[in-house]
């Protein structure tokens, strides 16, 4: 894992003649048939505005978490739900702390609302540090961002380092654990929110629909806290702000399981075969529990932008590449796999 210093906050560039869109980790497949039938029901209504303030969604999720609607948030998208959490929770002079690389939303979003930060490094794995974020707490942090798994390396923390981790973190900090990719991991990786929550108060757990769900374009998050910690943010809320189409969108995607289970699945195959592929190749990639690679290297961005890939390039010429689709992952290696060639011994 490289150790140059990453710039989360470039824009994408697309290529004069791009042939794959990889940049935003989004899933390849459109809606689930049952769900797109869900939508087009629903924009017979769309002359009418959505509630006020949602409730059906908060009660349709809540039903599915095993948590009361009073310890939910939902909002547009995970990032709309991130934006309320630092609003609400984050004043003036106080400040944030996260790994850097890391989602670009939270260095964008901390600029808008005028938060303060305070990056930490990753390993030489790409793993975040978890000891040493508990150590850039200062008496003004007030929110510390952990991904599981993580964006972009797509590393995993374990359970029991997470929970060492929790509980060194003071209680007046809100832990916002960002599981934007937790439909990707196996069984055995994920963590009891409800258990997790009533040990530690003071994490709020942050989830889309944009990524497994295939429902970016919707704009569906939401967060899990403890009932006060919720209403904070909720108070952020902007009348009308859920789209009408969310709650029956939401209710047809619970529906549908198995068949989502598939489609993360076929996720799931594709990203370790083309792990195995470039690393054959020689191409450095962390193991990766999302819907995403992260390829290590200062050749791999230009290489990809070259071929007409669309990819997140970080300034030390690495790249985080969505996986799903086959014929992308067949032209990331041959994109690759030219530039090795081309490139002198």
């Amino acid at each position: 894992m490289s150790t140059s210093t990453f710039d989360d906050t470039r824009p994408y560039t697309a290529p004069v003649q791009q042939r794959f869109e990889l940049g935003l980790s989004e899933n390849p497949y459109p809606p689930l048939p049952s769900v797109l039938e869900e939508l087009n029901r629903s924009m017979a209504q769309v002359n009418r505005y959505p509630e006020f303030l949602p409730e059906q969604l908060p009660r349709i999720i809540g039903e599915r978490v095993g948590v009361t609607p009073d310890r939910l948030v939902v909002g547009g998208g995970a990032t709309g739900v991130a934006m309320h959490i630092m609003q609400a929770l984050i004043g003036p002079d106080e400040e944030m702390v996260f790994s850097t690389p890391t989602f670009d939303g939270y260095p964008i979003m901390a600029r808008i609302a005028g938060v303060r930060t305070r990056t930490v490094g990753l390993d030489g794995f790409g793993r975040q540090d978890l000891w040493a974020m508990v150590r850039a707490i200062g008496p003004r942090t007030r929110v510390v961002v952990v991904c599981r798994p993580h964006n972009p390396t797509g590393t995993l923390i374990p359970s029991g380092e997470l929970r060492a981790f929790l509980a060194a973190v003071p209680r007046r900090v809100v832990v916002v654990l960002d599981e934007a990719y937790v439909e990707f991991l196996h069984p055995a990786d994920t963590i009891d929110v409800v258990g997790l929550q009533r040990r530690f108060p003071n994490v709020l757990v942050l989830r889309t629909f944009s990524k497994a769900y295939g429902l970016a374009g919707l704009r569906i998050g939401y967060a899990v806290a403890a009932p006060d910690l919720a209403a904070r943010v909720r108070r952020w809320l902007v009348p009308f702000g859920m789209n009408a189409a969310a709650a029956a969108a939401v209710r047809a995607s619970y529906a549908a399981e198995s068949e989502l289970r598939e489609r993360v699945q076929a996720i799931n195959t594709e990203r370790e075969r083309l792990a195995a592929t470039l690393r054959r190749f020689g191409v450095a990639v962390p193991d990766s529990h999302a819907n995403f690679l992260y390829l290590d290297g200062p050749a791999i961005a230009p290489a990809l932008r070259r071929a007409g890939i669309v990819a997140k390039s970080y300034p030390n010429g690495s790249a985080r590449i969505a996986v799903g689709d086959p014929a992308a992952g067949t032209a990331v290696v041959a994109a690759l796999l030219d530039e090795q060639l081309a490139s002198p011994d």
